[in-house]
């Protein structure tokens, strides 16, 4: 049974920082793709950050470049979103996502597992 767990969130105030973490069991991690989605209060679900199977190439949304960094670790089967200069607009829970392709993508559609989310408050 494959199970991403994310863990991590929490509230924190404006310019603050968080490090998520989403553990992964089931399936053979060093070989999946790996992401961060994000979905706010009455918004889509959307992109945040992606990382290789490698962890050689990754690519994050503008919203958050420069401010998020992205890593895995495969002795750890671990996936983290570091996540610096928080904003209000950064609140949202957060998802983790897995996808067995050779191809890198960005879309929500393309990522087969899912964890169940973490929230994360950002206050002004």
């Amino acid at each position: 049974q494959v199970q991403l767990v994310e863990s991590g969130g929490g509230l924190v105030q404006a310019g603050g920082s968080l490090r998520l973490s989403c553990v992964v069991s089931g399936l053979s991690f060093s070989s999946y793709h790996m992401a961060w989605f994000r979905q706010a209060p009455g918004r889509e679900r959307e992109f945040v950050a992606r990382i290789s199977w490698s962890g050689g190439n990754t690519y994050f949304a503008d919203s958050v470049k420069g401010r998020f960094t992205i890593s895995r670790d495969s002795a750890k089967n671990s996936l983290y979103l570091q996540m610096n200069s928080l904003k209000p607009e950064d609140t949202a829970v957060y998802y983790c996502a897995a996808r067995g392709s050779s191809y890198y993508s960005t879309a929500m559609a393309d990522y087969r597992y899912w964890g169940q989310g973490t929230q994360v408050t950002v206050s002004s």
